[in-house]
C-alpha cells in the first residue's frame, strides 16, 4: 500500500508542503508507505493540446511528467496540495493536472468520432483514493479546492473527505507557520485516518 503526495508550491519547505508531509506522516502511521513530490524540484510543462497522446498512449513531451505518472499509476492513493493563487490553484499544479489528465484519458480509451458518445473504459487512476489539501493566507482556499476537488470526480479517483475541507490558514506577511493551525492540523489527521482506513479496506477486498 502507498500514497503519493504532491505539493505543488514553488517554495520548497513551506506551508504546502509542511501540510502535505503531516498528511503523510499521519498515513504512514498506519503502516502504508508515502512519497512526498515536491513539483519545485520537477520540469512539468503545461499541456500543448499536441494530441500525439491520444495515438502514443502517453504524453510525448520531455520532461518529468512519465515519472510522476509512474508513481501513481502504481499507488494506491494520492494526495494533490497547493498554496493559493488568486483563488486557484497555482500554475505547478495545473499543468500536471491537464496533462495527467488529458494522457491518461488515452491510455485504455480510443478517440471517438464525433458522432460516436464516449464510453470510457477508465483511466490509470481509476479506483485510486484521492485528496485534495489548499493552504492561504486568508482566503481563497474552498475555490482552489474545487479545482483539485474536480480534477479527482473527473479522472475516476474515490474522494475522501475529513470532518472539513482539508485547509489550512498560514502565511501572513510570507511566513511559514502552518503549524500553528491547530484546527486545520486536526481536520487533517482525520482526513489522514480516513484516507489510510478506506485503502485498507480496499486492499484486503481485492
Amino acid at each position: 500500500m502507498k500514497v503519493v503526495g504532491i505539493c505543488g508550491s514553488p517554495r520548497r519547505g513551506g506551508n504546502t508542503e509542511y501540510a502535505t508531509q503531516y498528511t503523510l506522516d499521519r498515513i504512514g502511521e498506519k503502516g502504508i508507505e508515502t512519497e512526498l513530490i515536491r513539483l519545485c524540484e520537477k520540469n512539468v510543462h503545461y499541456c500543448t493540446a499536441c494530441y500525439n497522446c491520444v495515438q502514443q498512449k502517453r504524453c510525448t513531451i520531455n520532461d518529468d511528467l512519465e515519472e510522476i505518472f509512474l508513481k501513481i499509476e502504481a499507488a494506491d492513493g494520492l494526495i494533490m496540495a497547493s498554496p493559493v493563487y488568486h483563488a486557484s490553484v497555482t500554475p505547478l499544479i495545473k499543468s500536471l493536472m491537464d496533462r495527467l489528465g488529458f494522457s491518461g484519458r488515452w491510455r485504455d480509451n480510443p478517440m471517438q468520432a464525433t458522432d460516436t458518445a464516449y464510453k470510457f473504459k477508465g483511466t490509470p487512476f481509476s479506483g485510486k483514493v484521492g485528496a485534495p489539501i489548499t493552504v492561504a493566507r486568508r482566503a481563497g482556499t474552498t475555490s482552489a479546492f474545487s479545482d483539485l476537488l474536480l480534477w479527482y470526480t473527473v479522472n475516476d479517483f474515490i474522494v475522501v473527505g475529513s470532518s472539513y475541507w482539508s485547509m489550512l490558514l498560514a502565511g501572513k506577511g510570507g511566513a511559514i507557520n502552518a503549524a500553528e493551525d491547530a484546527e486545520g492540523l486536526a481536520n487533517l489527521d482525520h482526513l489522514a485516518e480516513n484516507m489510510a482506513n478506506l485503502i485498507i479496506k480496499l486492499t484486503k477486498a481485492k
